[in-house]
C-alpha cells in the first residue's frame, strides 16, 4: 500500500510516493523543471494561477508514475499540503474566477490594519490570536471593494490545498486549519468569526464545509483518475498548510517543539498549548494539524518572506554558468562576515515581523576592491539567518526558546554556508531528516486513512540524519549586531504601515 503527498509551493509542485509500512519515499518528482512564475501586475502584488496549479499537479503525478517505481494502482489515500494563506476564487461551476492573491501579496495591508483598528485590537487578538494584516479575509475584502463584479460571482472561498482537493474530487470542504490561516476562525467560540463576517459584509455561504484536517475530503473522481492512472474513488484524506504540514513531517506535534524552513520564504513554527498571540502581531497562531476542541495545539509562526527568493536573486544575477552547488562552495571560502559586506533580505513585501514594513532588499558596505559574487552569496545567507535571528528573538519574547530546530535538508539548509550561520546566530543545534512537504502530505493521508493510529504515533520513530551544533556564538553574535545596526538604520527611513497603538491592557 503507498500513498501519494502533494506540496503546492510556489516554486514547483512536488509529489512523493510513500509505502505505508516503512515510511520510504519509493519516488518523487517536481514539476515545472524551472520556478513557477509570480505574476507582480503593481508593485507589492504577487499572484498565481490556480489553473496552472492543477495542471502543475497533474505533471508532476504524471512525472512520478514514469519512474516505474511503484504500481500506481496500489496507491490508497491522498494528502495535500500547500502554499498557505492564499487566496482562490471559484463560480458555481467550479471555475477559478481569478488569479489567486498569494501569500506574499501586500495590496490588503492598509484594510486589514483598518479592520484591526475598528474590529478593535483585543478582540481582534485574544478571538483571532491574529490582526487580519494582510491574510486571507482581508484580501476577499479587496476583491469584494475593487473588483465587485467577480465578488458577486463567488460561489466558493478557499485555500489552495482546498481547490487542488475540489479539482480531484469535485467536493469544496476546508478545515479549521485552514480558516485560522485565512484569519477566519474565532478560536474562543469554535467557529467562523462572527466579527470577521459583519465587518467585511462576508456571506456564510461563500465557505466550503468544515471538516477535519485528518478526514476524508472526497474521493477521487472518475475522469481524474483515468487522467492520472490512479484508482477510481480513492480518498483525499488530509489538507493542511506547508508550514503546519512541515512541522507534522518532522514530528513537531506537542509544545515546546519547533520546526524551520528556508525555501522562498523562511519560517520558524513551534507549537504550544495556549492560546497565545503577539501585541504587534510580529509573528501569527494558528490551528496545528493536531488542534482540537479538546485539546490545543497552536501553532505559532514567524515568517520572513524575503529568504530563498533572495538567494534565488543573487543566483540569477551571477549567471546561467553558476549552480546553488557551485555558488555555496565558492561562499564558504569566505570568511565569516563577508569581509564586511551586509545584506538585508526584505525584498519580498511587507514583512509581518517589520510591523508590516516595507524596506526592500538592500546591500551595505560594498567595496569594490574586495567583494565579488561570493562575498554576495556569502552575504545574502547571513544577512537570511540574522533575520531568523531577528524573528526567534520576538518568539522567545512569547515563550518559545528552543534548543533544538528540526528541519528538512533542503532549500538554503542544504548550503553548509547557510546551516553553520543559522546555528551560530541562534545559538541552536539544528537537527536535519530526510524527506519534504510532500513526504509529510503522504504521511498525512496514512493518519487520515486511518492506517496510523494518531499523528503523535505516526512519525516517532524518525531519526535525524545530520546534526549541526552551534560552535561560534561569540563570532556570529558580533556580526548579528551589526547586522541589526543596519536594519536599525533602515527601518528609520521606512514609515509603517501599521501606524497603530498597542496597549497591554
Amino acid at each position: 500500500m503507498f500513498f501519494l503527498g502533494i506540496d503546492l509551493g510556489t516554486s514547483s509542485v512536488k509529489v512523493s510516493v510513500v509505502e505505508s509500512q516503512s515510511q520510504r519515499t519509493v519516488a518523487s518528482a517536481s514539476y515545472p523543471e524551472t520556478e513557477e512564475e509570480i505574476i507582480s501586475l503593481n508593485p507589492g502584488w504577487a499572484e498565481q494561477s490556480p489553473d496552472q496549479w492543477w495542471e502543475n499537479v497533474k505533471q508532476a503525478i504524471l512525472k512520478c508514475h514514469a519512474s516505474a517505481l511503484y504500481d500506481p494502482g496500489d496507491i490508497a489515500a491522498i494528502g495535500i499540503a500547500y502554499q498557505m494563506h492564499g487566496l482562490v476564487l471559484v463560480d458555481k461551476e467550479q471555475h477559478v474566477l481569478r488569479n489567486s492573491i498569494i501569500w506574499c501579496d501586500s495590496r490588503a495591508v492598509e484594510i486589514g490594519n483598518k479592520a484591526f483598528q475598528e474590529i478593535g485590537e483585543k478582540t481582534c487578538l485574544s478571538h483571532l490570536l491574529n490582526s487580519p494584516g494582510n491574510f486571507t479575509a482581508s484580501k476577499l475584502a479587496w476583491v469584494k471593494e475593487n473588483e465587485p463584479a467577480i465578488y458577486d460571482k463567488i460561489d466558493k472561498v478557499m485555500l489552495p490545498g482546498d481547490f487542488i482537493a475540489m479539482k480531484m474530487t469535485g467536493d469544496c470542504t476546508t478545515t479549521m486549519s485552514a480558516l485560522s490561516e485565512g484569519v477566519f476562525w474565532d478560536f474562543r467560540h469554535s467557529k467562523i468569526s462572527k466579527e470577521i463576517i459583519s465587518y467585511f459584509g462576508f456571506d456564510h455561504t461563500l465557505f466550503p464545509s468544515l471538516n477535519s484536517v485528518f478526514s476524508i475530503h472526497g474521493h477521487l473522481k472518475d475522469t481524474v483518475a483515468s487522467r492520472l492512472s490512479l484508482q477510481s474513488g480513492i480518498p483525499v484524506t488530509y489538507k493542511a498548510g506547508d508550514q503546519p504540514n512541515n512541522a507534522l513531517s518532522l514530528n513537531v506535534l506537542k509544545p515546546g517543539e519547533v520546526a524551520a524552513t528556508a525555501g522562498t520564504s523562511g519560517v520558524i513554527y513551534g507549537v504550544c498549548d495556549e492560546l497565545n498571540y503577539d501585541l504587534r502581531s510580529r509573528i501569527n497562531s494558528f490551528a496545528h494539524v493536531n488542534h482540537d476542541l479538546q485539546k490545543n495545539r497552536i501553532g505559532v509562526l514567524l515568517c520572513i518572506n524575503g529568504t530563498g527568493i533572495f538567494n534565488r536573486w543573487i543566483k540569477n544575477l551571477a549567471g546561467v554558468n553558476h549552480t546553488y552547488e557551485g555558488l555555496n562552495e565558492a561562499a564558504g571560502r569566505i570568511a565569516a562576515g563577508s569581509d564586511g559586506l551586509i545584506a538585508l533580505p526584505f525584498g519580498n513585501g511587507a514583512e509581518r515581523m517589520l510591523d508590516n514594513r516595507i524596506i526592500g532588499a538592500h546591500f551595505h558596505g560594498i567595496d569594490l576592491n574586495i567583494h565579488g559574487t561570493a562575498h554576495m552569496v556569502r552575504a545574502v545567507q547571513e544577512g537570511i539567518a540574522f533575520s531568523f535571528r531577528y524573528g526567534l528573538d520576538i518568539m522567545r519574547e512569547n515563550g518559545i526558546d528552543p534548543t533544538v530546530v528540526r528541519a528538512g535538508k533542503a532549500n538554503l539548509f542544504l548550503s553548509p554556508v547557510f546551516a553553520r550561520s543559522f546555528a551560530n546566530v541562534n545559538n541552536v543545534a539544528v537537527e536535519f531528516y530526510e524527506g519534504d512537504g510532500s513526504f509529510g502530505a503522504a504521511v498525512g493521508a496514512g493518519i487520515g486513512a486511518g492506517v496510523y493510529k494518531t499523528a503523535e504515533t505516526a512519525l516517532q520513530n524518525r531519526k535525524p540524519v545530520d546534526i549541526v551544533n552551534p560552535s561560534e556564538t561569540g563570532k556570529y553574535d558580533a556580526l548579528y549586531e551589526q547586522w541589526k545596526e543596519r536594519l536599525n538604520d533602515q527601518l528609520g527611513r521606512v514609515h509603517t504601515t501599521k501606524a497603530l497603538s498597542f496597549s497591554e491592557t
